[in-house]
């Protein structure tokens, strides 16, 4: 069985100091300008000293125009480097790999968080009312996403990861459902997938070499299909241009909805690549999110295939799970639902509670813990 807490190594940059990363959590703690909050910076580095090897934030928004929630982080502009600063270096000081997850939302980017505009997508969207953007936004796009990796840079963190999961707008880029372009970044596969590598190349051309670079995928839903997708994820590690895979599995031990993968976990589908090694021979890691809770739950995920663990609402309840499985193999997380009082406790807001009422309430409950 692997190691859980061994050095996680990446092509580029410094190892994460073991196999736990926080997963990008949407929180709505930050200011309404999208500078990080007291509250997302506490939050977030209090998960570096729990111990977990790398830190991700919540999705950041890389355009004004591609907000997605509201209190969304932003990394749209240079006023938002101050802070950004002040988490990089309490995450480096905590030991561990700090990372910015790079957003735009796409065609769910709300009408009221991006000035009364239309949202945009590949293609016009009935559902929710976007409109195609032209080819000239997808340029305009595509640089913004580079722009946002050289503030992360700049600001001092480790590397980013490319949100192209779950709806939003690289991820509708790539299914053949909701991208009906007919340009270069429309029609074939190739032709959907343009936009991520193009991203991938302008951040390669303007960060530094040690600059580490992830994607995260959906692998069904949202339009995109999973055949797709494996082709995409084993295109991504031979390209040589990112340094981890994140997928998005929802639940890593169930099986795919699509007949393909009758039979087998959505997680050993696709964890099953023909190879993980860059053309340099460096291997790429991939992680895994999706209903991992117990430590139990997590080995299991590592024996089945996956490199890492992205840990999601159980970090929430959590801030040092890393810690205490190290001083207790024995150790078991508590079951939802919890108290309020034990979030607030974990370095969690009353901003971000009242979104986990709204949106997950089925974690929290009422009565006070005994």
């Amino acid at each position: 069985m692997t190691d859980l807490f061994a050095p996680l190594e990446f092509p580029r940059g410094p190892a994460a100091a073991n196999a736990f990363m926080l997963a990008p959590l949407t929180n709505c703690q930050s200011h309404p300008d999208g500078t990080l909050s007291d509250e997302e910076h506490r939050w977030l580095a209090m998960r570096g000293e729990g111990g977990f090897g790398a830190v991700m934030t919540c999705a950041a928004s890389v355009s004004a125009g591609g907000v997605g929630f509201p209190g969304q982080l932003g990394i749209h502009a240079d006023d938002h480097l101050p802070r950004l600063r002040a988490l990089a270096d309490d995450l480096r000081a905590s030991g561990a790999i700090g990372l910015v997850q790079l957003h735009h939302a796409g065609v769910r980017s709300p009408s009221e968080l991006i000035g009364g505009a239309t949202p945009v997508g590949p293609s016009d969207h009935a559902d929710t009312g976007a409109r195609a953007m032209t080819t000239a936004e997808v340029e305009s796009v595509i640089a913004d996403f580079v722009a946002a990796a050289r503030r992360a840079e700049q600001a001092g963190f480790d590397g980013v990861e490319l949100h192209g999961a779950h709806g939003y707008l690289l991820c509708a880029f790539l299914s053949p459902e909701l991208n009906v372009r007919t340009d270069a970044y429309g029609g074939s596969l190739e032709r959907r997938c343009r936009i991520v590598f193009e991203i991938l190349d302008g951040i390669r051309s303007t960060c530094g070499p040690d600059f580490v670079v992830g994607v995260r995928l959906s692998l069904e839903r949202f339009g995109v299909r999973l055949d797709e997708m494996r082709i995409l994820t084993q295109a991504l590690i031979d390209s040589g241009q990112v340094d981890f895979i994140d997928l998005s599995l929802w639940d890593c031990f169930k099986e795919p909805v699509e007949a393909e993968g009758t039979g087998r976990s959505l997680l050993d589908v696709t964890t099953d690549l023909v190879r993980r090694h860059d053309p340099q021979g460096r291997r790429v890691p991939v992680g895994v999110a999706g209903k991992l809770h117990t430590p139990d739950d997590v080995r299991r995920a590592i024996d089945d295939g996956a490199d890492f663990v992205l840990l999601g609402r159980v970090a929430i309840a959590h801030h040092d799970y890393p810690n205490r499985l190290r001083a207790d193999a024995d150790w078991r997380p508590a079951s939802f639902p919890l108290p309020e009082e034990h979030y607030l406790a974990e370095g969690v807001s009353p901003t971000f509670v009242a979104y986990l009422r709204r949106s997950f309430g089925r974690l929290i409950t009422d009565t006070a813990a005994e």
